[in-house]
């Protein structure tokens, strides 16, 4: 959070918030993103050879560029030439050797198009999941397809762009010093009210509960974590909206477990629908009326190494492969994640690969001395180049330990910023020991936790 912010008063900082919302409206939504969204409408519900046919194409032309323009993939072979647009990309990819996380990061550079125009690239940032945040580059076009994926399901389910909102994310919008209500801030412009997700202790929840009966809006969006606390408030005050008010709850960014999307559509009396996307932007599935995940076919290829299956279904990690990214193309991406793909077609009636589950991002929350739940803690990570993987674990209500496994640029410096993050997260009350690490622990299923909980967790 910029430090000025703090210091502006209330309606000082919702002006703020919406000369932000203007400007990230100016620069989404794009005659481009109109354009894709419009014609990605069209091609939705199939039929399925005609999206096999946009696959292809868009494969091809990415290969085809990726020789000429990008170092790391200046070896591969030519596009397949068999006729049946399938066949022609499974026979393509498999003579593409998977990359992971580990490579992309040791050889950064040689991702990116040697023609890309510097002026026109977006730099972000992973989220840090891990600790080890990794810099992307987009084209404006790509981030203008990932929403376009977006909102293709927003507006499935009845909501506009214009139509008004809560969104209940990380964005830092009120100061963590702040001890009384109003927990929220106003974007007047994007008809948004922003819940910090900072301050939510069982005693701020009854503000929250009052603001959200006030506000009025179409549908809300954020992360499953607070959506859950914030649900299960308004269920625990007999206070649930009433159904219908809402049209729906998008959820994104960490894995919606089942035991929190019942709180969220019983306390919002709306449906949740997932999506499941990453920085990358080499995946997007949209969820179904059903709950399924279906993969956005003009956006990306999906693939599972499989590792157990059924007659009903396959799963495995997954990987991915982004269908539009010309700065820099990443090929059969190992993401990270595990998924499960149905055998079977969707009963919803849409073409394509559709996923049961996702297996992602499933942490517990941190709480604090005074009682607040603060989940989604690896944008503490998300600039921090000098750390290899982190871990956050709370054994006690006055203390966390974070354990990180440094690179050798790893200083005093290094981890001065880490403890800033951590602060302007968590606040000065708790105590934070910092220990250097060879290696951080996998669960015994293999996946790791970025934050571990005896007081947060997550579970029914």
């Amino acid at each position: 959070m910029n430090p000025l912010y703090n210091w502006l008063p209330l309606a000082g900082q919702n002006l703020a918030c919406t000369w932000a919302g203007w400007r990230r409206h100016r620069t989404r939504f794009t005659p481009f993103f109109f354009e894709t969204l419009h014609a990605w409408e069209q091609t939705v519900n199939g039929p399925l050879e005609r999206l096999h046919e946009l696959q292809r194409d868009r494969l091809r032309r990415l290969v085809t560029r990726a020789r000429a323009q990008v170092p790391f993939y200046r070896e591969l072979a030519p596009f397949s030439d068999l006729p049946a647009p399938e066949d022609a990309i499974r026979e393509t990819l498999a003579g593409i050797p998977p990359v992971d996380k580990a490579a992309y990061r040791e050889r950064n550079a040689d991702f990116l198009a040697r023609d890309a125009a510097g002026a026109q690239l977006i730099r972000v940032n992973t989220s840090g999941t891990t600790g080890s945040a990794l810099p992307i580059w987009l084209t404006p076009e790509r981030i203008a397809e990932g929403y376009a994926a977006v909102w293709r399901q927003r507006r499935g389910f009845g909501v506009q762009i214009e139509d008004p909102q809560m969104t209940f994310a990380g964005q830092m919008i009120v100061p963590l010093s702040q001890r009384r209500p109003p927990f929220w801030r106003q974007n007047w412009y994007g008809r948004q009210t922003l819940f910090s997700v900072y301050h939510m202790s069982p005693a701020n929840l009854a503000a929250y509960v009052d603001a959200i009966h006030r506000t009025e809006a179409r549908y809300v969006q954020g992360y499953p974590s607070a959506l859950h606390l914030v649900g299960r408030a308004l269920l625990d005050a007999g206070r649930p909206l009433p159904p219908g008010r809402i049209s729906a709850v998008f959820t994104s960014s960490e894995s919606l477990l089942a035991f929190q999307r019942e709180a969220i559509e019983k306390g919002f009396g709306a449906p949740a629908r997932d999506h499941y996307a990453a920085t990358e932007q080499v995946v997007s599935m949209t969820a179904c009326a059903l709950n399924r995940l279906h993969v956005d076919m003009e956006f990306c290829l999906v693939e599972v190494e499989i590792e157990e299956e059924s007659d009903e279904w396959v799963r495995g990690p997954l990987l991915v492969t982004g269908l539009g990214n010309d700065a820099a193309p990443l090929f059969r991406y190992r993401i990270g994640d595990v998924g499960t793909r149905s055998r079977t077609p969707c009963p919803c009636g849409r073409p394509g690969d559709n996923f049961l589950e996702i297996d992602g991002r499933i942490e517990d929350y941190v709480v604090t001395p005074d009682g607040r739940m603060v989940g989604r803690l690896d944008h503490v990570f998300k600039s921090q180049y000098d750390v290899a993987e982190a871990q956050i674990v709370q054994d006690t209500k006055e203390a966390i330990t974070v354990f990180v496994t440094p690179r050798a640029s790893y200083s005093a410096a290094s981890q001065k910023k880490l403890l800033s993050e951590i602060r302007a997260r968590l606040g000065d009350d708790i105590r934070i020991d910092v220990r250097l690490t060879d290696a951080i622990p996998r669960e015994p299923n293999g996946k790791f936790r970025a934050v571990k909980s005896r007081f947060g967790r997550t579970g029914p």
